[in-house]
């Protein structure tokens, strides 16, 4: 434990924000299974996957072997706009909880989009500028990413066509607006513009729509239009490489103070934010350097990791895009309407899914209810409206602490607050209001979403 008297907030200055991204895999023994050509079920090549991606992007997520990648400069520099982002020290929640436990959240917040989606957002903006792109195509479910690739697409003027997950479009129309004023062109999705769209709309009628569908539409609008790419904001390994700007900065600020975490928690949607938070850190446990525990967590109503299958599955609902092998659901698993907690895609990165199948992380899947549950009380004490994906990485954190309580044991307790809620006021709503449901799905629904798996000889 520290004997320095830690502050509230932990800021590095400028200057220290890292000057490189941490690729993860360079240090995984057991390397993520190739993405695969759909076509061929052969590894897909640089030249197949430039088709849809930026070049600069396409080398990052094949490379598996280099540990560490530049920052460009104008990439630090706009970082520094809001980075280094503070890791508050939650006094006043430990107090409500009455533990020994020392919590800690890294805070995501902190800028104009709201969330952590900016970090890759900027990045995949600046390469397809350098490429001489006109603009970028994008899903977008809850709507962080949405927002955040339509800022970053904004600030280095490109065009940006995002197809938003139809039951997000209905219920956010406050983040649908964000995303216009910064000059995005927002499509529900599934819609009637693409082939993909319209072939789904005819095979699953009055859907409200996945993330599987938009990443569909929005690949198809990308490769159908020239000058365009496509930019994700999850899942694949270039946005976690991205995203490990929250780690290093995470454990820079904590090595101030001499803290070393017990336990390191975080959300589980696709896995960007989880992957970039705890990459330093698996780094060092892969290395046989230090130890910790990681713990991913996910929803109830989407549980990829706790309750999918490690196999070759699609990365979207129209099956045009790769084959990645990862934990997942399949690729035509639709969540609930009644879900408003985020996290709704049907799979989970390939790297953090081999991390998983290894034994280097754990998983826990958490109720609807009892997640908001988690984000209030947070919210009344340490005085942020966390998103609801944010909320998933609160509950655990809060119930790691009271094993604290119940054990006597002072724990180093970190999580990361992915962003704020202040555009998820409809979900808040139902909460606040008594009807808020816990969707889980039963195994005849699941059994729907693994029957559409590729038949992938591995």
């Amino acid at each position: 434990m520290s004997t320095k008297e830690i502050p509230y907030k932990i800021y590095l200055n400028e200057n220290e924000i890292p000057k490189e991204w941490y690729n993860v895999r360079a240090d995984m023994k057991n390397k993520p299974a190739p993405l695969l050509n759909p076509a061929t079920l052969n590894p897909i090549t640089a030249e197949e996957l430039s088709a849809v991606f930026c070049e600069e992007l396409v080398k990052q997520e094949l490379d598996d072997d280099t540990a560490y990648f530049p920052i460009p400069e104008e990439i630090r520099n706009f970082y520094k706009m809001y980075r280094p982002s503070p890791l508050v020290r939650a006094y006043c929640l430990e107090k409500e909880l009455d533990t020994p436990a020392h919590i800690y959240y890294k805070f995501e917040g902190n800028n104009t989009s709201g969330s952590h989606k900016l970090n890759s957002a900027i990045a995949q903006a600046y390469y397809a500028k350098e490429q001489g792109l006109k603009g970028v195509t994008t899903e977008t479910g809850a709507g962080q990413w949405g927002t955040a690739l339509s800022m970053a697409c904004s600030y280095f003027g490109l065009d940006c066509r995002v197809f938003m997950v139809k039951v997000s479009y209905e219920q956010k129309p406050h983040r649908r607006e964000v995303m216009r004023t910064y000059g995005a062109n927002v499509t529900p999705s599934p819609s009637m513009e693409t082939e993909v769209g319209r072939k789904i709309n005819a095979e699953f009628p009055g859907t409200n729509g996945s993330l599987g569908c938009a990443i569909s539409e929005a690949v198809e609008a990308a490769t159908s239009n020239e000058g365009y790419r496509y930019a994700l904001g999850s899942v694949l390994s270039q946005v976690m490489l991205h995203q490990s700007i929250i780690g290093l900065e995470t454990k820079a600020a904590l090595d101030k103070y001499g803290v070393k975490p017990d336990i390191i928690i975080g959300c589980a949607g696709g896995g960007s934010n989880l992957g970039g938070l705890i990459a330093p850190f698996m780094g060092e446990k892969l290395r046989g350097e230090a130890d910790y525990r990681f713990i991913a967590v996910e929803t109830a109503s989407c549980p990829s990791l706790t309750r999918g299958r490690y196999v070759y599955d699609f990365c979207d609902t129209g099956k045009v895009c790769p084959l990645a092998k990862m934990y997942t659901l399949g690729s035509g698993f639709m969540p609930s309407p009644s879900h408003a907690g985020g996290l709704r895609y049907h799979g989970m990165s390939s790297a953090l899914s081999q991390l998983y199948h290894d034994g280097f992380m754990e998983a826990r899947s958490v109720g609807q209810t009892e997640v908001f549950d988690a984000g209030v009380q947070f919210a009344r004490v340490e005085g942020i409206l966390p998103a609801p994906e944010s909320n998933h990485a609160i509950r655990c954190a809060i119930d790691e602490a009271l094993k604290c309580r119940e054990t006597g044991e002072e724990k180093n307790i970190v999580f990361g607050l992915t962003g704020t809620g202040y555009f998820d006021l409809v979900a808040y709503g139902k909460y606040n209001d008594g009807t808020m449901s816990d969707y889980v799905p039963t195994e005849d629904d699941l059994a729907k979403g693994f029957a559409g798996l590729p038949n992938v000889n591995e």
